[in-house]
């Protein structure tokens, strides 16, 4: 999965795949891939001015995951 790079002190990089509504992100502490996600979430997610905040406020404990690396 293509991830992007934002500007975050704690999140490196954001992907997503549309067709299986799987978020992954990539924090300092690894890679989490997060399930059933809808694509306004990750929109959300990518436009939000703080994505720490967002994500602790819209996904974080709001959908079941993986770490991947």
């Amino acid at each position: 999965m293509e991830r992007l790079p934002v500007t975050s002190s704690n999140i490196i990089s954001v992907g997503y795949e549309s067709a299986e509504m799987v978020l992954e992100i990539e924090f300092h502490s690894g890679i989490y891939r997060y399930f059933s996600v809808p694509e306004s979430v990750h929109s959300g997610l990518m436009s939000a001015s703080s994505h720490g905040r967002y994500f602790a406020h819209a996904i974080r404990d709001r959908y079941s995951f993986s770490k991947v690396a």
